[in-house]
């Protein structure tokens, strides 16, 4: 993970920001812990400022554009975590556990840090409706069966856990991979792909291949005939949810 976002990470805030929704959404998800640990904190985006909270990112270069003003942050990795056992009322994950080398050791230490609650947020592919643009235009892309062994794991390391579905908002703020299921032409932008893991991951033909497809039928208008209703959606289920495990 850190070598992934000290190369594509260096203007990672420019499309990456925080959405004030999914930022309520987590927040209400917390409960009332007053203390939380952000593991794969990144910049903090997502991070509550009316609460106790320690940042764990294993990238300097995420690291160094927290804002003015955020939570500290230590530099490690989620499968060490240098805390102390039961140090935080809260764990939370957000967006981060596709990076993780080993996910039973990183789950087993959130665990081990945590009091009280555990909060992941995820996108789970097979809960959500299809995403035209790795189904149609970069399937090499798909990261479902990825996806897939990551829910499975937190499942596996907390049984208990409830799942909020979060249908992602058509101006979401945050360039997340999905964030522009209804504003098709953004997928053009070099700016925009560049902070997504996704697109840094991608075979550059297979890339340049389905991108030029896109290109194509936005320009002829077969993109809008297919998909087009989705520019007038509010919202979209693509699966994104956050795990509530309550550790008792």
């Amino acid at each position: 993970m850190s070598t992934i976002y000290d190369r594509i990470g260096t203007d990672y805030t420019g499309t990456r920001s925080s959405d004030a929704r999914i930022a309520a959404f987590l927040h209400d998800a917390l409960g009332d812990a007053r203390s939380v640990l952000n593991v794969g904190a990144g910049t903090g985006a997502y991070e509550p400022t009316d609460r106790e909270v320690l940042a764990v990112e294993p990238s300097a270069t995420m690291i160094a554009q927290r804002p003015r003003g955020a939570a500290p942050a230590v530099r490690a990795r989620a499968e060490q975590l240098p805390l102390a056992a039961r140090s935080f009322d809260a764990g939370l994950a957000v967006n981060t556990l596709h990076h993780w080398t080993d996910l039973r050791a990183g789950l087993a230490e959130l665990r081990r840090v945590t009091r009280d609650r555990v909060v992941v947020f995820v996108r789970d592919p097979a809960r959500g409706e299809p995403f035209w643009l790795t189904r149609d235009y970069l399937p090499a892309l798909d990261p479902a069966r990825a996806m897939a062994a990551v829910v499975s794991a937190v499942h596996a390391a907390f049984p208990t856990a409830q799942v909020r579905s979060y249908p992602l908002p058509c101006d979401c703020a945050d360039g997340l991979f999905v964030a522009y299921w209804g504003r098709p032409e953004r997928y053009l932008v070099p700016e925009v792909r560049r902070n997504i893991s996704n697109f840094a991951l991608a075979d550059p033909r297979s890339l340049d291949e389905g991108l030029a497809r896109l290109r194509a039928d936005l320009a002829s208008g077969a993109w809008d005939r297919t998909y087009g209703a989705l520019r007038d959606r509010e919202a979209l289920d693509l699966g994104h949810c956050a795990l509530i495990a309550e550790l008792g």
